[in-house]
């Protein structure tokens, strides 16, 4: 507990009998928050659906909960929404069992491993361009769909190499079916258990079967060839890891957990990062041309992102932290205080109690972020990064739990987007408007549609 002389009273927002401040969150939440953002300085209470929730406002909270005290939060119930699917993984899973789940992880995702995974994800990106070209300029492409199909192709190949490729279609169609049904559930005001049979329900469970089945068919598969056939890919790490201290493997359960976790983590979310910055491109030829001159600068008219020239690449990482800024998949997430904590200035954080970080409110806090609802990339040159608290910018999360596949994500974005801006310039379609849709990650609403021209 941070030190403090005594208990100072958390605002509350004033609500509805009973249901409290639920509809006016559950019928626009942005604006709600940004409201909430603009009425108070560092916490508000809120009254959300049977449950009394704390949200925090300021980096200084957001580091406190998120690293300096993180031993005294878990996650919420919200996640588990989505546990009949992601199981026990990294997402989910709690104490010495996460621990140790992420100890044998991180090797997957380390730099070197990570190099290895370039090549896939030029060849997919200039997949997308051939196909791409021979599209009807006339027509708009649906860019959310596309960029669901191209992270799924990438996250898929990465994770299993070529086995799956022929089941990608299914595969794709589960997954939405998943994502939907999490979605409607988060907001639903009277909860409908899970094992009850509802279409909807079933649906959902027909679509986790779906992904299982291919999930245990490769690691039945990969345990049958042990020994005689080598895979360099995420799955073959994952299977092959071994604790330190105990010398123990994770069991074929534990594996289908962390594969199911990646799989929604490393497809859902930057697929909706790629479509927001392509939407946001789309508006700002200036950007585009910035981006153009340091591709062509860096990799000449037709070279190809490396590993090594990727570093290089520091504008185009930039629209890639621009975007995330104005539009964080991961754009609010919850913990629960598993003993009674005090903020810095006194404000309770009880057991009992949610509590809301919300990376969108402190991505546009006018105190961190100049012209803060301004795609402008020089948000992130180094010298105005070094004046902002570091928690102030929280597209992965933070503290020991930070995504632990950011890198990866954000290596796949700059490569996807070198090929993309170097063959089309995209334009908004003027029937359509783009709203941001808060569900469980940040996706436009309704999907995005572009139209597109080669250069």
């Amino acid at each position: 507990m941070q030190t403090t002389l005594h208990h100072r009273p958390t605002p509350q927002v004033k609500g509805w009998p009973l249901v409290g401040n639920t509809f006016d969150f559950v019928r626009d939440p942005l604006r709600f928050l940004r409201r909430m953002q603009q009425q108070y300085d560092r916490v508000v209470g809120l009254h959300i659906a049977n449950r009394r929730i704390t949200l925090t406002l300021t980096p200084e909270d957001a580091k406190y909960i998120l690293q300096e005290n993180n031993k005294n939060y878990h996650k919420s119930e919200a996640y588990k929404v989505l546990s009949l699917f992601l199981g026990n993984g990294l997402l989910n899973s709690e104490g010495d069992f996460w621990r140790r789940q992420r100890r044998l992880s991180q090797p997957a995702f380390h730099r070197q491993r990570l190099a290895l995974l370039v090549d896939t994800m030029n060849e997919e990106s200039r997949e997308i361009v051939s196909r791409w070209k021979q599209h009807d300029a006339a027509l708009p492409v649906d860019i959310s769909h596309e960029m669901m199909r191209l992270t799924l192709a990438i996250v898929t190949r990465s994770m299993f190499s070529s086995d799956v490729k022929n089941r990608l279609d299914n595969l794709s169609d589960a997954i939405d079916t998943i994502l939907a049904t999490a979605q409607a559930k988060l907001y639903e005001f009277i909860h409908i258990p899970m094992h009850i049979p509802t279409p909807q329900n079933v649906r959902y469970r027909k679509a986790v079967e779906k992904v299982e089945a291919v999930i245990y068919d490769i690691i039945n598969r990969r345990r049958t060839e042990a020994g005689t056939i080598r895979h360099d890919d995420l799955l073959a790490m994952l299977m092959e890891a071994r604790d330190e201290e105990t010398g123990e493997g994770m069991t074929d359960r534990q594996v289908r957990d962390e594969v199911a976790t990646i799989f929604m983590a490393g497809h859902e979310t930057t697929a909706n990062a790629l479509s927001w910055a392509l939407y946001l491109l789309a508006k700002h030829p200036d950007v585009v041309g910035k981006l153009r001159e340091e591709i062509s600068r860096v990799l000449g008219p037709d070279g190809q992102p490396t590993m090594e020239n990727l570093r290089d690449l520091t504008y185009t990482m930039q629209v890639v932290q621009e975007t995330m800024r104005l539009y964080p998949p991961a754009w609010i997430f919850s913990r629960k205080p598993i003993a009674d904590d005090t903020l810095e200035g006194g404000y309770r954080l009880p057991v009992g109690n949610g509590v809301l970080i919300c990376p969108y409110l402190l991505h546009r806090n006018p105190k961190f972020w100049e012209n803060p609802d301004t795609f402008d990339p020089d948000h992130f040159l180094p010298e105005r990064v070094k004046q902002r608290p570091t928690y102030a910018y929280l597209p992965f999360g933070g503290g020991p739990r930070l995504c632990i596949g950011n890198n990866f994500a954000l290596m796949e974005m700059q490569i996807v987007l070198v090929h993309l801006v170097r063959a089309f310039d995209f334009r908004t379609t003027r029937r359509d408007v783009i709203v941001p849709e808060p569900g469980i990650t940040l996706r436009p609403k309704g999907g995005l549609r572009l139209r597109i021209q080669k250069m």
